[in-house]
């Protein structure tokens, strides 16, 4: 789970994890992709997947930058003059890309149009901005256009060796947070008071930014979003923490655990047995060759058989990498089959209005015979004594 960031700390080295024999290889394989899909070029604004791509951590300016990947030929960036000495400076500069720039009186478009000239058919990536799609559309009138998102997902879902050894640490590094947690739960504080100390505990840890802290103590633990508010804490709370950050490799942490100041009442101890169960049985489910939607009914079922199916309101994962969601999602309905490399979340909880919520949440990753688990705190409930 997750929603903004709430504290930011200093820049991450999105290319730290990358070396630029890694992204050279991404450019070819996004180079292949786009001529398997038909593509004349591919087109890719400042975001995850330029970061993906080339290592380059643009800022998303009303200037236009572009990546124009082209299958037959080099790939080339299209920059502002003023913004030449950050591209270089980036992995961009290591991998010897071509850079073209263009001067404030200048139409940025032109340049990508005269780059493509015989292009019948372009995709961009899917966040550009709307904006900046329609004037590309209107400097290349011939082409047909379309979205990126399926080839550029279907690279960056596969995870290398170098990639899943980034999330290890970042789970590594939520996991020394969770480790802390339980000293910060106490009668008589607040869910934002928490929240603060977990944030920092966050950057202590290694996160370059703290990209979400939920501390829902209480009836706050059925809002799965709640983030934090001025809610005391009290003797008998279960306390659902959602928390998770971005390392400087760039890569992203999202980890859930549940605590309790305190016993709770047997019905939430019955409950979150079920959870325990159904989080397990997801984990031991996933593999090479089962769908993602099989993952999810696995939970899904578990917590069905013991009332509260209806309770289990969201999707039991997402994907992770360059971005706390991304694919592939744990979903009913998803028939995509998991491969070795995809990383992703498996969280179920359960959610009863005016009453109580948990969740338990790792980060796995899908290996030859099942999966790895990039957190390793334990799962069961947590009870503060008090």
């Amino acid at each position: 789970m997750s929603n903004s960031p709430l504290v930011a700390g200093s820049q991450p080295d999105p290319s730290s994890p990358s070396d630029v024999d890694e992204l050279r290889a991404r450019l070819a394989r996004a180079s292949a992709a786009a001529d398997a899909a038909g593509l004349d070029a591919l087109v890719v604004t400042p975001g995850h997947d330029l970061t993906y791509l080339c290592g380059y951590r643009a800022l998303p300016l009303e200037r236009l930058t572009a990546l124009v990947i082209r299958p037959g030929s080099d790939p080339l960036m299209i920059v502002p003059e003023l913004e030449r000495p950050a591209a270089e400076a980036s992995p961009v500069g290591g991998l010897r890309l071509e850079i073209r720039t263009w001067q404030e009186t200048e139409d940025p478009c032109r340049l990508v149009a005269a780059s493509v000239p015989t292009a019948s058919r372009i995709a961009v990536d899917d966040r550009m901005w709307a904006r900046t799609a329609f004037a590309l559309r209107d400097a290349i009138p011939q082409a047909e256009w379309v979205t990126a998102g399926d080839v550029i997902a279907d690279l960056r879902l596969r995870k290398t060796a170098v990639e899943v050894l980034a999330l290890q640490a970042a789970g590594a590094a939520i996991d020394a947070v969770h480790a802390q947690v339980a000293g910060l739960l106490r009668p008589g504080r607040t869910e934002r008071e928490v929240g603060g100390d977990i944030a920092d505990l966050i950057l202590a840890s290694g996160h370059s930014q703290v990209d979400f802290v939920i501390v829902a103590g209480g009836e706050n633990g059925a809002s799965p979003h709640h983030e934090v508010s001025d809610r005391v804490l009290q003797v008998g709370d279960p306390v659902v923490v959602d928390i998770g950050g971005t390392m400087p490799s760039g890569y992203c942490s999202d980890s859930t655990r549940t605590y309790s100041i305190g016993e709770p009442s047997p019905a939430f101890l019955t409950a979150y047995a079920a959870l325990q169960d159904a989080q397990a049985a997801a984990v031991a489910h996933a593999r090479p060759g089962v769908t993602c939607e099989s993952v999810d009914a696995a939970a899904r079922n578990v917590l069905t058989e013991a009332g509260l199916g209806e309770a289990f309101v969201h999707r039991t994962g997402h994907g992770i990498g360059l971005e706390t969601h991304e694919e592939p999602y744990i979903v009913s309905g998803n028939t995509r089959v998991l491969e070795p490399g995809m990383a992703f979340s498996i969280e179920p909880g359960f959610y009863l209005q005016g009453q109580f919520g948990a969740r338990i949440e790792d980060i796995v990753v899908c290996a030859e015979d099942g999966v790895v688990n990039c957190n390793n705190r334990p799962r069961g409930l947590a009870i503060v004594e008090v």
